[in-house]
């Protein structure tokens, strides 16, 4: 299915203002393809000015730094999982 750059812009014009971050992000994503930046990359990279959110914040001071695998989330929150099937 081909997508007309035209239509793209459309939809980016309408959106949200809240929004258009993820939307932003997103694109990103799919532009930048697989390729990721290596360790020494990130650090040279700028800090985002996005502020933590309320939960990220209450994260970063919980003395809990206790790693929890995605089978142990799932089996936490009851949630059925296909990983091993």
């Amino acid at each position: 299915m081909s997508i007309s750059n035209d239509d793209l812009y459309k939809l980016v014009n309408i959106l949200l203002e809240e929004t258009k971050q993820s939307a932003y992000d997103y694109l990103r994503f799919l532009a930048i393809g697989n390729v990721r930046p290596d360790w020494d990359e990130i650090m040279k990279m700028e800090p985002d000015d996005i502020p933590l959110s309320a939960e990220e914040k209450k994260q970063l001071q919980s003395n809990n730094n206790k790693f929890m695998s995605l089978e142990d989330a799932i089996k936490g929150l009851n949630l059925q999982s296909t990983l091993n099937r």
